[in-house]
């Protein structure tokens, strides 16, 4: 997920050398319904999760950068966060877009001097209540009925976490999370930071913070394979734009990691953006939004095909029956409706 120095990093990814080169025999679909949007497929078996008729739409758009798209099932809406705006919008059928949420991730009375204070990744707990990952208030919270959050977890060895960035949780109510530094003020060169490192943790029901992985230089997207074996976690770093994966142990520690698929040498104008925040489907395939906006890969890491949307894109999401994937792509919500359903649908 881009976080609040994604500016500068994508500056710096700029002068990187681009050397990957499209595979000639590539097609890319008609023109979607969202401008600039093309449906790249690179393999055979991604007809069998895209259509070859599908295209994406645009349900939403004006915003500073998008994340954290979750679908509220007991409401038939998506969640999503608009960071700099400090905010979480909802959208749905008929009544489009509006503001569900805010403040939702900075609420000090001083001003926030950063690009983005508000809240990222969003997950919902068992029982129903709004999981967030908070930048400006640098905590993993929970909204209450009465409206008011709950801090789950701000701390690691009783120093304050840098800014939580994405969440998923698990079925015996454990949260993983990652947390690297893009909502710092100054991000990762940030004087009030106490951590040395960006780590991925678990929080356990009890409020024990233990840490899982710390090899990474920018942890940020994260997913878990149906069978509980593989962790997936995206480093957004330009030097290093990778997705690794984690062999997850029975006793809920971390193995070694390998990387799932690299592509530093993707960086550059021409494909915007970084390794981010990614989703799973039931068949194991793995929704990740990277450089040259969403990429699909088959659980052998084949890349299968691309949602090229020609701008940083930030994380996806599944809703309404399970089938139909919504992309935060930059200043906008997209739609793309599948022929596979997502991970827990």
């Amino acid at each position: 997920m881009r976080k609040a120095n994604r500016w500068s990093l994508l500056s710096w990814a700029a002068v990187a050398t681009l050397a990957a080169v499209l595979p000639a025999l590539e097609t890319a679909s008609a023109e979607p319904k969202a401008p600039g949007v093309k449906i790249v497929r690179k393999d055979p078996r991604f007809d069998a999760l895209v259509p070859k008729d599908a295209a994406v739409e645009t349900l939403a758009d004006g915003y500073a950068w998008t994340e954290g798209p979750v679908w509220d099932k007991a409401k038939g809406r998506l969640l999503f966060s608009d960071i700099p705006g400090n905010r979480i919008i909802s959208w749905s059928e008929g009544k489009g877009a509006e503001v569900f949420l805010k403040p939702s991730g900075y609420t000090g009375t001083a001003e926030f001097t950063g690009r983005e204070p508000g809240s990222n990744g969003l997950a919902f707990d068992r029982e129903g209540r709004l999981l967030l990952c908070q930048h400006g208030d640098r905590r993993i919270a929970r909204l209450a009925a009465d409206g008011k959050f709950e801090t789950l977890a701000d701390r690691y060895e009783g120093k304050r976490l840098n800014s939580p960035n994405d969440l998923i949780l698990l079925a015996n109510g454990d949260i993983l999370f990652t947390d690297p530094a893009y909502g710092l003020p100054k991000t990762f060169d940030d004087p009030a930071r106490e951590l040395p490192f960006t780590g991925v943790y678990r929080l356990s029901p009890n409020g024990a913070v233990s840490l899982l992985v710390k090899d990474q230089t920018a942890p940020n997207g994260i997913a878990l394979s149906s069978d509980g074996k593989t962790l997936y976690v995206a480093n957004s770093d330009p030097k290093r734009a990778v997705w690794m994966a984690y062999e997850m142990r029975g006793d809920g520690t971390v193995g070694a990691g390998r990387v799932f698929f690299d592509a530093t040498a993707w960086v550059g104008p021409a494909k915007p953006g970084l390794p981010d925040g990614m989703k799973l489907d039931s068949k194991g395939n793995l929704f990740a939004t990277g450089p040259g906006g969403l990429h699909v890969f088959a659980p052998d890491g084949t890349l299968l095909g691309t949602i090229d949307t020609g701008v940083p894109t930030a994380n996806c999401g599944w809703g309404g029956d399970g089938s139909t994937l919504y992309i935060t792509a930059n200043t906008a919500l997209l739609r793309l409706r599948t022929t596979t359903k997502g991970q827990g649908f």
